[in-house]
C-alpha cells in the first residue's frame, strides 16, 4: 500500500501569510489600527507584534496538519517578525535593523556551506524536491548508469552556489538597510524607512539573488541531464499526470 501524495501548497498563501501579511502589520499597521486600539490594556505597537507573529504560526501549523512537513517560509517569517518586532518594541538603535536583515540569510548561507560537506546538502532541500524533479526517475536513472558519484559532486557544487546567493543577499541587506533606516526604533519615520527598505529590497536584492539561484538551478538540470540521460521533460514531467 502506497503512502498518499503530499497535498500541494499555494505559493502566494506560502507568501502572503509568511512575508507579506506580517510585514505589513509591523510597516503599517499603526498607522491603520493605532487609534482603535489605544484603549486596550496592551500598547498597540505590541497587539499588532503579536498579530503579525500568528500569520507565519498559523499558517505554518495549518501547513504541516495538512502536508505533515515543516514549512521552512513560516519558520523564516516568525524568526523575521520576531526580530523585527523586537527591535521596535525593545527601541533598539537603527543599526540593529541592519544586523537583523543581514543575520538572516547570513546564517542561512552558512548553514548551507556546512551542509555541502555532509550527506545531506541542502540543495536537496531548496532545490531537488519533487515538487521540482521527477526524483525517483532520475534516481532510477543513476542506479542503472551507475553515476551516483557524479550526482553527489553536483549535489555539492549547487549548494555551494546557493551558499553564495544567500551571503549575497546578507551583505546587500546589510548596507541598503544602514543606508535607508536611520530613524529611531518605533518611530513614525522608522516605520516609513521600513516599508522604503522592503520596497528598495526587490531590485536591489531579490534580482540578484534570483539570478544566482537561476544559475544553480539551470546547473543542476545540467548536470543531471548529463548524468541520466533524461532530458529537461522528462525530468519535470509527471507520468501520471501525462496519462490521465
Amino acid at each position: 500500500m502506497t503512502d498518499a501524495p503530499k497535498k500541494t501548497e499555494n505559493p502566494w498563501l506560502n507568501l502572503g501569510f509568511n512575508l507579506i501579511i506580517p510585514s505589513i502589520l509591523l510597516m503599517k499597521g499603526d498607522d491603520w489600527f493605532g487609534e482603535r486600539l489605544a484603549g486596550l490594556p496592551l500598547e498597540p505597537s505590541t497587539i499588532l507584534f503579536v498579530a503579525a507573529l500568528l500569520f507565519p504560526l498559523g499558517y505554518g501549523v495549518y501547513d504541516f496538519i495538512q502536508r505533515r512537513t515543516w514549512n521552512f517560509l513560516s519558520i523564516l517569517g516568525i524568526i523575521g517578525v520576531l526580530l523585527t518586532g523586537g527591535i521596535g518594541l525593545l527601541k533598539l538603535p537603527p543599526e540593529w535593523v541592519a544586523v537583523k536583515e543581514a543575520a538572516i540569510p547570513a546564517i542561512l548561507g552558512v548553514v548551507t556551506l556546512i551542509s555541502a560537506f555532509t550527506n545531506r546538502p541542502l540543495v536537496r532541500v531548496f532545490l531537488y524536491r519533487p515538487e521540482i524533479f521527477q526524483v525517483e526517475k532520475i534516481q532510477n536513472q543513476l542506479d542503472e548508469k551507475g553515476t551516483h558519484t557524479g550526482f553527489e559532486r553536483l549535489m555539492k557544487n549547487t549548494t555551494y552556489l546557493l551558499a553564495a546567493s544567500f551571503l549575497l543577499s546578507a551583505i546587500l541587506n546589510f548596507f541598503l538597510a544602514k543606508w535607508i533606516v536611520v530613524s529611531p526604533a518605533g518611530s513614525d519615520a522608522f516605520n516609513k524607512e521600513l516599508g522604503k527598505m522592503m520596497a528598495w529590497s526587490y531590485p536591489v536584492i531579490v534580482i540578484p539573488s534570483l539570478v544566482v539561484t537561476g544559475f544553480a538551478l539551470w546547473m543542476c538540470f545540467r548536470g543531471l541531464k548529463s548524468l541520466t540521460g533524461l532530458t529537461l521533460e522528462e525530468m519535470i514531467e509527471d507520468p501520471k499526470a501525462k496519462q490521465s
